[in-house]
């Protein structure tokens, strides 16, 4: 609905009746009474994530669906439900959003919705009589006049609208906002400064979150876990999945496992265009439950404990959930997942031999340089699986790639890969595509053995990622392989050794790599003139007296003692 600006309620006015409504309401107030008996010494919490296909014609037919989920019974165990990105409204019906700190519970200060929009008020309600935390994505606007501080020119019709997360707590009240940062392709603002977005629940746990595409990058999500300790994350999305590296579960898991931290991810739903992905993930343990569907997609919500990181990660308790990843799901074929295609063809890669040795045992140890300054060492080893005539079969190519990732129109990072990926043909044309055939697609071998070792340089940010793939769209589990990560003795490399786990074979792999993203390539070792090593503080390697201090400031970035920044980077980081 069209909303005049000149019904906004007063603010004050909005704090005093939520105040009044809780007061005179203390006979139904079992909404506070659970607040008071929620335990912060639990070892975990429960979270539910949306697996969302949404409706392009009905906005209604979307809300309902959120409502009804919210309030379901499959959601009754949940304490805190994640919804997806870009799944509830659109341009057209971009709803105001209460600052958080005014603590604004829409189903009370606004019940007829003649400020909020409808569907944002009755959100808040749903919340409220289900008593849960919730999360949504929606399209927002702003008035220009309320951003006096940004100077850059606004919209003629003087709002900005934005992608924007927003998060409901148990009374219905907006406590938190988060508006995205790195667009992809989309017709919204970003804000003039970036926002980090974080919110305290009754249950003992401080979340961030971040949407989508930010993933990404350095900014909020990795800035967050460094300067505020955030080990937990909420993530709305709507990813459009890419071959070898970046399809969404894959990507989440191995986010997470890097970072060390729970992820909560909700992904839209809908596999033909090419989306879809939703988990639940405890850093190094790995996958709690996890989801890519083919087809048509689906409305589900996917609920999970999930253990607390306590207030010193060597301290915590161990906490072994059950795993729900399929592990024998069937192979996904091109028709029932539209997939999008890395720039593999930008990669120095070599075919592995498979298809000439595939009724023997073979194995390959290989170096592959991008350039002078990035080599990734590989060792492989297959053994033959029954022989298949007439069938088809995936191709394997090792690549190493040391360069932006260069997407059009989108902001940019820049990446150092190594990795083994799959192919439908010997060309590196045919590489990160699905195979078309399921009737006739077998594996033609086991892989026994896979390594890769590789020597990253420091840098100011980055994050070092194992990345893996199995034909059926979900990654391998950390018990499945080996990965360290050690920096060396100067403090200005790291060394990477990432393998499948002793007694692991794999016949169905689409990709297994180390992703090093280096974000916006500050201050990389190595990577500039001797004055620029210098300057980011790096020795004087060239000075033969070695007076040059081993570590002098890295600009104005490095505050903290060297021994802190060591301890601090070694597990750094659509």
């Amino acid at each position: 609905m069209a909303i005049s600006t000149s019904s906004k309620p007063n603010m004050a006015i909005g704090k005093f009746c939520l105040v009044m409504a809780l007061v005179c309401l203390v006979p139904q107030m079992s909404h506070q009474a659970a607040f008071l008996e929620r335990d912060y010494d639990s070892d975990y919490y429960t979270a539910g994530v949306v697996e969302f296909r949404p409706s392009v014609l009905s906005q209604k037919d979307n809300v309902d669906s959120y409502v009804e989920i919210i309030g379901s019974t499959d959601a009754s165990e949940a304490e805190i439900i994640v919804f997806p990105e870009a799944t509830l409204n659109g341009q057209t019906t971009a709803t105001f959003v209460p600052p958080p700190e005014e603590l604004i519970a829409p189903c009370l200060t606004d019940p007829n919705a003649t400020y909020y929009e409808e569907f944002f008020v009755a959100l808040s309600c749903a919340a409220r009589n289900a008593s849960k935390y919730v999360v949504v994505n929606l399209s927002e606007k702003q008035l220009c006049t309320d951003t006096p501080e940004d100077p850059r020119p606004c919209s003629s019709t003087g709002v900005n609208q934005f992608n924007t997360n927003v998060v409901f707590d148990r009374e219905g009240v907006v406590i938190s906002r988060y508006r995205k940062i790195h667009l992809y392709g989309e017709p919204r603002n970003s804000t003039y400064l970036p926002e980090l977005s974080t919110f305290t629940t009754d249950f003992g746990v401080t979340f961030g979150h971040f949407i989508c595409f930010d993933i990404l990058f350095f900014d909020p999500a990795h800035q967050l876990i460094l300067e505020q300790g955030i080990t937990d994350f909420v993530f709305p999305t709507m990813w459009f999945s890419q071959l070898p590296y970046l399809t969404a579960v894959q990507y989440q898991q191995g986010w997470a496992y890097a970072q060390n931290v729970n992820l909560l991810a909700a992904g839209a739903s809908n596999p033909l265009i090419g989306s879809s992905g939703s988990g639940i993930y405890h850093g190094r343990e790995g996958t709690i439950t996890s989801v890519m569907k083919t087809g048509i997609g689906e409305r589900h919500i996917y609920v999970a404990k999930v253990p607390k990181f306590k207030e010193t990660r060597q301290t915590r308790k161990s906490f072994r959930s059950r795993r729900s990843v399929d592990s024998e799901a069937p192979r996904v074929l091109s028709s029932e997942f539209r997939m999008k295609q890395d720039y593999i063809q930008n990669y120095k890669s070599e075919v592995l031999p498979i298809d000439e040795n595939q009724r023997e045992s073979g194995n390959l140890t290989k170096d592959i340089c991008y350039d002078d300054t990035f080599c990734c060492h590989f060792e492989v080893t297959w053994q033959p699986l029954d022989e298949q005539s007439n069938s088809s079969y995936y191709y394997y190519r090792l690549g190493a790639y040391n360069g932006w990732r260069n997407e059009q129109n989108v902001d940019g990072n820049y990446i150092r890969n190594c990795g083994i990926f799959s192919c439908t043909g010997p060309e590196i044309e045919d590489c990160a595509k699905l195979i078309t055939d399921n009737e006739n697609a077998q594996p033609q071998v086991t892989f026994t053995r896979l390594v890769i070792d590789v020597t990253y340089p420091e840098s100011k940010e980055f994050i070092f990622v194992p990345n893996t793939l199995l034909d059926n769209l979900l990654p391998l589990e950390p018990s499945q392989f080996e990965w360290t990560q050690t920096p060396t003795s100067n403090g200005y490399q790291h060394q990477v050794h990432f393998a499948l786990a002793e007694n692991v074979e794999v016949s169905n792999l689409l990709t297994f790599a180390v992703y090093g993203n280096y974000y916006n390539e500050i201050c990389t070792y190595g990577a500039g003139t001797r004055e620029d090593n210098i300057q980011c503080g790096y020795a004087d390697e060239d000075n033969e007296g070695g007076t040059a201090a081993h570590m002098q400031s890295f600009g104005a970035w490095l505050i903290m003692p060297l021994a802190v920044i060591l301890g601090s980077i070694q597990f750094k980081c659509l």
